[in-house]
């Protein structure tokens, strides 16, 4: 039976995790990160800081934020496990939010205690920024198939399903790839702003250039290459006897990619500013969640349905 009230709290918890997602970029963007000082879980010190500046204001509504969210995937776990029985693919999923909003938080508690914020532009920043945004990307997966089991979701499994796991798993790494140099491409940019697309490509290709100008110019091909892969990759999964919801997902991560596209070539033209930057992280975040429940549904298939789909002659997976 399907518990409403608890889908409703997840569906409340997902979008206030993706508003702190969306106000962390802000914290990167504006260089608030250092508004708190090096002082964490308090702001300066003090619970409650003197905002004296726009920076302070800007993190510690961060931090607040953040410490609600991470009351509110407590709350999931607790209720996940009153309400749901053992195995459940909800209580999983809701363990696995527990544990990806504990490192999500002692991420963000290691950038501040290390001063690996505002204008720092050392290795060491460039190293973590991406592990950020994987354990933010496992966060929010954790969230979405919570969702998926609540709503009554059939378990998966990667064995027995032949091509289609290899193509599904493909996409998950590759947009992993991209999230990363997405993550670097925008620290570049709150960094060492520029003017305009021509003086982005002319710095990208300074050798004398930071590193992270460098890197950014990577980011557009990248992004290319990854969305031809998702495109095709999940036209192969669905060709044959899919179910309406993995063509239906499917259809989506196709929308949702060309839509990113556009909106990246806007951030690019506009030289990133942080309205476009928000959409377009926004919309990274959208199709990694889809790309989640595509994978979920299209292994949920019974194995000798997704054998006989790609011509695998294997034996019986375990799967219902």
């Amino acid at each position: 039976m399907i518990n409403k009230r608890f889908i409703n709290y997840a569906w409340l918890m997902l979008v206030v995790t993706l508003i702190v997602i969306l106000w962390g970029d802000v914290v990167q963007a504006t260089g608030s990160g250092d508004g708190c000082g090096a002082h964490w879980p308090v702001c300066n010190g003090e619970v409650l800081p003197a905002f004296e500046g726009k920076e302070t204001m800007i993190e510690f509504v961060h931090r607040l934020t953040s410490g609600m969210v991470f009351l509110m995937a407590a709350g999931l776990l607790v209720w996940a496990w009153r309400a749901y029985p053992k195995g459940s693919g909800v209580r999983q999923g809701a363990n696995f939010t527990m544990l990806f909003m504990i490192t999500e938080s002692l991420v963000g508690a290691g950038l501040v205690l290390f001063r690996l914020v505002g204008e720092n532009s050392s290795m060491a920043r460039a190293f973590v920024a991406p592990i950020h945004l994987l354990n933010t990307l496992l966060l929010i997966g954790a969230v979405i198939l919570t969702l998926y089991f609540a709503y009554g979701g059939k378990r998966f499994s990667w064995k027995g399903q032949g091509r289609a796991a290899w193509l599904l798993s493909g996409g998950l790494l590759a947009i992993v790839l991209l999230s990363t140099t997405g993550a670097i491409t925008s620290l570049g940019d709150a960094i060492f702003p520029v003017a305009n697309t021509a003086e982005a490509v002319s710095r990208s290709l300074s050798p004398s250039e930071h590193f992270l100008v460098r890197l950014r110019i990577w980011h557009p091909f990248i992004a290319i290459a990854v969305g031809t892969y998702l495109l095709i990759a999940a036209q192969l999964v669905v060709r044959q006897k899919a179910s309406s919801l993995t063509r239906n997902l499917a259809l989506a991560v196709s929308m949702v990619y060309l839509l990113q596209l556009v909106i990246g070539v806007l951030n690019v033209a506009l030289s990133a500013i942080l309205p476009t930057q928000l959409i377009h992280l926004l919309m990274a975040d959208s199709l990694w969640m889809l790309w989640v429940l595509l994978t979920a549904s299209a292994l949920a298939m019974p194995a000798l349905a997704a054998q006989q789909n790609f011509g695998v002659a294997r034996g019986l997976s375990g799967t219902d």
